[in-house]
């Protein structure tokens, strides 16, 4: 089979742009229903999509003002759609800076059982003083700490997953054993960090591990993809960025002695789509004419860190931002704003208006025909595996997208028409991984 095009549809709430939410059809508590959420996952599912995937934060993301703020707990929310799913992969974000590995490695174990293989990790780091102040700390780990410490917590996760053997399991009535124990094997970690003895609680799941999926695209955030990552989410705004990101990365994959084709790169879209150009483009400048921009530039003033009375909507950024150096969070979404606004000579107003549809994300309003136009390229043109694609307006934006720009793809032998695994990483193309503790020609 040629090379195909992998989707995975980013959930949030009424939709992408920060706006959505005052669109008259919008159901503005949909982030507290399951029934939507069941929808929009049928509705990816209907279309063949790998997976379906739930951002989260230890900390109120926003003024509540803004828009919906309230976030169901991702493995909770993921668990309940995989009985409502039968082949859609099931990504949730957790933090490794205010989480513990047993735990969370048991919570997406578990996860793993419940949906038949299907589960993900979306592996954050978690920047901001202000969830550091939910866990009793005054101030953010530094970033390189946060990451080294990612770095062991997937030390002791892998090693977690990998304590029981796939065989240990017997459940032998007769000889009354249910598990072979000498197949079960605690991993005794002592870390800088860290400190387990294990065995995991649970047997090892159908996957082995979740898919692991990362999106920081830091210097650190790049190293730490590499040697973990098996699907990258990330935002560039334009095709050359794009491919400078993709090469990058599957470059340091290689120096990590991995299979380059093993880490999946999955830029964020966020496609409005109108039956004609111009209905696309009349939906996008509707959404934008809603934004708030009191809410929009305090939200951009904490990315950049600098005061909000210092942004003024007609005019540029101001000239003295601090650098990505001095700043210990959302690193590169911070360069990625100001080298945007500083390359197209953008006001404050107008900056916020783009950011609004996708956070630094490349949002495109177009026909079907054209934004199927603009995955290809992409796709054939050294800059993604696949797209995570962010609706402006949900439920209507996948709607659209599943009915209208999947069958041209799948037309042009791009994307599949049905199901070939069953497991999130057979739909990525990835291996399961083995097991370290199997002795060699044993089973993992």
């Amino acid at each position: 089979m040629s090379r195909q095009l992998h989707f995975n549809l980013f959930l949030h709430d009424t939709g992408h742009h920060e706006a959505s939410w005052r669109l008259p059809g919008s159901d503005p508590h949909s982030n507290l229903s399951l029934e939507a959420h069941q929808h929009l996952a049928r509705v990816a599912e209907d279309a063949k999509f790998d997976s379906v995937f739930l951002a989260d934060s230890p900390v109120l993301w926003s003024d509540p003002g803004r828009r919906p703020a309230g976030k169901l707990e991702p493995t909770l929310l993921l668990a309940a759609l995989a009985v409502s799913t039968r082949h859609i992969g099931l990504i949730a974000t957790a933090s490794t800076s205010y989480n513990e590995p047993f735990n969370l490695a048991r919570r997406f174990a578990s996860l793993d059982h419940l949906s038949r293989g299907r589960a993900g990790w979306n592996i954050v780091t978690t920047a901001g003083d202000a969830a550091a102040r939910n866990f009793g700390l005054d101030d953010q780990p530094l970033h390189r700490t946060r990451y080294e410490r990612a770095d062991e917590f997937l030390e002791v996760s892998t090693k977690l997953w990998d304590s029981w053997a796939d065989d240990a399991i017997v459940a032998d009535k007769p000889a009354g054993v249910h598990a072979v124990s000498e197949r079960v094997h605690p991993i005794e970690h002592r870390g800088e960090h860290f400190r387990v003895d294990g065995a995991l609680n649970v047997p090892r799941s159908p996957q082995a591990y979740p898919l692991l999926v990362q999106a920081g695209s830091s210097e650190d955030g790049r190293e730490f993809a590499a040697k973990w990552a098996e699907a990258i989410f990330t935002a560039q705004p334009t095709l050359a960025e794009s491919q400078e990101f993709y090469a990058d990365i599957k470059r340091r994959a290689v120096a990590a002695g991995r299979d380059p084709d093993h880490v999946v790169v999955l830029p964020g879209i966020v496609p409005v789509i109108g039956s004609t150009e111009a209905e696309a483009r009349e939906l996008d400048a509707e959404l934008d004419r809603l934004i708030a921009p009191q809410y929009a530039v305090a939200t951009l003033a904490h990315t950049l860190r600098v005061d909000a009375e210092r942004l003024k909507l007609d005019e540029p950024l101001p000239a003295d931002l601090p650098s990505e150096d001095e700043i210990e969070g959302a690193k590169s979404r911070r360069t990625l704003i100001v080298d945007w606004a500083r390359r197209d000579n953008l006001t404050v107003r107008q900056l916020i208006g783009k950011l609004g549809g996708g956070r630094g994300h490349r949002t495109f309003a177009g026909t079907p025909v054209q934004v199927a136009d603009t995955i290809q390229h992409y796709f054939e043109n050294g800059a993604a595996d696949g797209f995570n694609i962010m609706p402006a307006v949900l439920p209507s934006g996948i709607e659209a997208f599943a009915a209208e720009v999947v069958p041209i793809l799948q037309s042009r032998g791009l994307f599949r028409t049905e199901y070939t695994g069953t497991t999130l990483r057979e739909h990525y193309g990835l291996p399961r991984p083995a097991n370290r503790f199997a002795p060699e020609g044993a089973l993992a």
